[in-house]
């Protein structure tokens, strides 16, 4: 079976990690979660819930400092990896190659196996060397897909939002979404 590569890094955005780990359990995909420390500290923040939690939704997690693990290898059979969210420093340091922890290197494995990796970058404002290294990660084969809310479905309430963001997620991945409310025009 093919497994999907999660990873968490610190940016503010947790509950975007945890909702796209629920729908890939939902759809029967097997994922795998690499976490940074402040990825830990910022579920705990924004969430309310433990690593524990966050374990019961994936096959396995990774923490950063794991560096000889299965995700530091282009033989590991991810089918993609998305980071969700995705931190300025991450973005950084996949664009400029500078692999430093596990889930740094995992996603450069993504690019020089041509496999799909996904940032949902989660920053505001954006200043140049943000734009400069979302460009250089996009023409290295990175998916530069922001953590923007829609809101032609009119949702009731925060979880709405989040929940419709990580199912077009999953849609743009390849999954099918039969719930997902479409545009319809006006």
């Amino acid at each position: 079976m093919e497994k999907l590569l999660v990873g968490v890094t610190g940016a503010s955005g947790a509950p975007y990690a945890v909702a796209f780990l629920e729908v890939l359990r939902e759809l029967g995909v097997e994922s795998e979660v690499v976490i940074t420390r402040p990825g830990e500290e910022v579920l705990r923040h924004e969430t309310g819930l433990s690593l524990e939690h966050l374990g019961r939704l994936t096959r396995r997690i990774y923490r950063e400092d794991e560096i000889s693990a299965p995700p530091a290898s282009g033989s590991a059979p991810y089918r993609a990896m998305v980071i969700i969210p995705c931190s300025m420093g991450t973005l950084s340091a996949v664009a400029q190659g500078a692999a430093r922890n596990l889930l740094q290197r995992a996603a450069d494995v993504m690019l020089k196996e041509r496999k799909p990796l996904v940032l949902v970058v989660r920053e505001t404002p954006l200043n140049l060397i943000h734009l400069k290294n979302m460009l250089a990660a996009a023409e290295a084969g990175a998916t530069i897909y922001p953590a923007m809310p829609a809101f032609y479905h009119r949702p009731k309430d925060l979880r709405e939002v989040v929940e419709f963001f990580v199912k077009r997620l999953a849609e743009f991945l390849g999954f099918e979404i039969k719930d997902l409310k479409r545009w319809e025009g006006t």
